[in-house]
């Protein structure tokens, strides 16, 4: 992913969803309705989350230190986790919480009816061009991948991120609207509180999926299947390379990857003919992969093990 395609995604989302948190509290103070309340706190820990999304970015691109010798680039999986635990929190259990107490004292809307129905049209506009956003700049680094395997393949998180999330703000604003527009067409706030208790279900079930993928991030993945045949297609493609013996491959950050492999050279070549043919072993592999950019190439002796004789009665 192009770290300007997830900015533009996580701005215009920043963007609605601050906007729309401003029109949401107006609706809640004037309504007092449980799902305008539950959708206002979700759009504020959505602006948070953005906000998280682009501190994590900037972070990331701090230079490498004796400290921390391969760089921040995992940085960037911190802050996507911590925007999961911060959607889990505030805009899922919040939901819940305002929920159970809109079951305990269902009672109706009973001034400025028109108000949480216009607010959360416009809302659904709104969050629907930050969504088409975040599909079109998802859509340059997809491929032939379905969304499903894009979101738990894709080694930046910035992008599954802001696609769940503003899926999430979609759906949870039809709720919001299916709560609101029942309740002032039957008077019974018991489906406000439905439409709120849908909209911390929702969120919850979200983050529980964005901090599973990204826990994987942050425990360490290794290059995509699509990448590793590069790189072990590039090692192999000189003469002086017989074979590789193991390969181990792991993401210091979205766009910085570690390669080390122990590989087979010939016998009688001399340490100056061996340090020749990894240098151009490594240049075919950056050339191959841009983003391997640390590369440990460890020469070695092919040998071939003898199996064992068959035991004899």
């Amino acid at each position: 992913m192009s770290a300007s395609g997830g900015t533009r995604a996580i701005v215009a989302a920043l963007l609605a969803n601050l906007g729309i948190a401003v029109t949401k509290f107006i609706a809640w103070l004037l309504t007092q309705s449980s799902s305008m309340l539950a959708e206002s706190i979700h759009s504020v820990a959505d602006s948070g989350n953005q906000a998280l999304l682009l501190l994590g970015g900037r972070r990331a691109q701090r230079r490498a230190t004796p400290q921390h010798p391969f760089g921040y680039g995992r940085e960037r999986y911190i802050y996507a986790f911590i925007v999961s635990i911060v959607l889990f929190s505030v805009g899922g259990l919040f939901a819940l919480y305002e929920a159970y107490h809109k079951f305990q004292d269902p009672h109706g809307i009973d001034s400025w009816h028109w108000v949480p129905v216009l607010v959360l049209c416009v809302a659904i506009v709104l969050e629907s061009f930050s969504f088409r956003t975040a599909i079109l700049e998802s859509n340059h680094v997809r491929g032939k991948s379905s969304w499903v395997q894009f979101v738990r393949r894709a080694r930046a998180p910035e992008l599954p991120v802001v696609l769940l999330e503003d899926l999430g703000a979609l759906v949870g604003l039809v709720f919001a609207l299916f709560g609101v527009v029942l309740t002032l067409v039957t008077g019974d706030g018991i489906w406000d509180a439905f439409g709120t208790a849908a909209i911390g279900i929702l969120l919850v079930t979200i983050a529980v999926v964005l901090a599973m993928e990204t826990k994987s991030l942050l425990l360490g993945e290794s290059a995509t299947p699509e990448d590793q045949a590069r790189i072990e297609a590039a090692i192999t493609a000189g003469s002086e390379v017989e074979r590789i013996i193991h390969m181990k491959t792991l993401h210091l950050g979205p766009e910085e990857l570690l390669v080390a492999a122990k590989i087979a050279v010939r016998e009688h070549e001399t340490g100056e003919d061996i340090a020749r043919h990894i240098d151009a072993t490594e240049a075919r592999i950056r050339e191959a992969v841009p983003i391997a950019r640390v590369i440990y190439l460890e020469p070695d002796i092919y040998q071939v093990r003898a199996e064992p004789a068959p035991a004899t009665s």
